[in-house]
């Protein structure tokens, strides 16, 4: 039963990452619980540190890969910087719009801070617009990643509680 609270747990933390919350933390928060206050069972300290590896590796991830995008697609380090404020700016002022609110900000502030700081540093409309588009790719590919590292720590941490 205990198990069974443990896989909905984790299975309502991986749909809440696409939207810019902290679920895979959640998910190793739940581990931690659960070796914690479940009579004998213990996750072991591997499955703990190994979950947090990934989960700050995703984060690294979801921070750099717009900005990655951004140059990939033709943009500068301007450019790049600017898709990073603007994703983060963007994911914020999102938030009070229900459901999908930090989603779309993410991809929209990543375009739009992208696209104005390359339109400020001199870059010409075209190049400035590539750049950007690159940008929100690069927002959706973040995401993704993140999901699918969720996906990791979700399978790793069910697979010991049941083993």
């Amino acid at each position: 039963m205990i198990t069974t609270a443990l896989a909905v747990v984790l299975l309502l933390s991986l749909l809440i990452i696409p939207f810019g919350l902290p679920g895979i933390w959640v998910m190793i928060l739940a581990a931690v619980a659960y070796t914690w206050f479940v009579p004998g069972a213990s996750l072991g300290a591997l499955v703990i540190i190994g979950c947090v590896a990934i989960a700050l590796v995703s984060e690294v991830l979801d921070i750099t890969v717009a900005a990655r995008y951004t140059r990939k697609y033709g943009g500068s380090s301007r450019g790049a910087w600017g898709a990073l404020i603007g994703g983060i700016v963007g994911a914020v002022v999102g938030v009070p719009v229900p459901i999908v609110g930090s989603v779309l900000g993410a991809l929209v502030g990543s375009f739009l801070g992208a696209l104005i700081f390359e339109l400020a540093s001199g870059s010409a409309g075209d190049t400035a617009a590539r750049a950007a588009k690159g940008a929100a790719v690069g927002r959706a590919v973040a995401t993704a990643l993140k999901v699918a590292a969720g996906c990791v720590v979700a399978a790793w941490i069910l697979g010991a509680a049941i083993l």
